[in-house]
């Protein structure tokens, strides 16, 4: 029997409205961006999303194990490139470990994850493993976080140069560069759920991945917030 295909503009629709979810409404976030933190708060917020960008690759790595299409390997895997570089001093890791300098922390204390709280931890390895096992197109969705990012970042760049100008702005190269990788990346992603989501139980599952991605990011911030209150 032939599947049913799903309606693609309303799935699409969809999953641009978990916009609503995005981890820039959580308070933490709001704060953040209203200059309201101290420096102990932005340091640990640095110091435990290192955590997170450090795994980025690893997850990027188990989306291309379970990828069975050279197509969307080839293009997925600039990922990789992009947060590792292709030498020692290059990528987002190397630019979040300067920006952890920026904020004032050694950067040996965020290359070591001492500051890392078990909460993150857990959300952070919690996405990881979503990846390694679930079936990849569902992982591919569970990253279209990134169709909100680039307003994110815009507004995430220009409070940190309006309210934390203790912070060296050479810092604030990653949030930079994520102006124009995060919108590359998550237009090839939307292309690769709509193509292999066809079902409306397919459409369904990525819709969840990416619900789930949504309570990783938020639940991150929540541990955060927890560990660094305002004083």
């Amino acid at each position: 029997m032939t599947a049913v295909l799903a309606d693609t503009e309303a799935f699409v629709a969809t999953l641009r409205a978990q916009s609503r979810r995005y981890h820039s409404m959580h308070p933490f976030h709001r704060r953040m961006n209203e200059g309201l933190l101290g420096r102990e708060q932005v340091q640990g917020w640095v110091a435990n999303r290192f955590y997170y960008q450090a795994n980025i690759p690893r997850k990027d790595g188990a989306i291309l194990s379970n990828c069975p299409h050279p197509d969307v390997r080839r293009r997925w895997i600039r990922r990789i490139v992009d947060h590792d570089g292709t030498a020692p001093g290059e990528g987002g890791i190397e630019a979040w470990l300067r920006l952890g300098e920026a904020v004032g922390l050694p950067r040996a204390e965020v290359a070591d994850e001492r500051h890392v709280v078990p909460g993150v931890r857990f959300a952070v390895d919690a996405y990881v493993t979503f990846a390694r096992t679930r079936p990849w197109v569902e992982a591919v969705a569970s990253s279209l976080t990134e169709l909100f990012a680039p307003d994110l970042m815009a507004d995430r760049l220009a409070a940190f140069e309006r309210h934390y100008t203790w912070i060296d702005p050479a810092g604030l190269a990653y949030f930079r560069a994520r102006l124009t990788q995060a919108p590359r990346d998550s237009e090839h992603a939307l292309e690769v759920v709509t193509q292999y989501c066809r079902t409306p139980a397919e459409q369904d599952a990525a819709v969840a991945a990416l619900s789930f991605k949504n309570d990783v990011l938020w639940s991150m911030l929540d541990a955060i917030d927890s560990a660094y209150p305002d004083r």
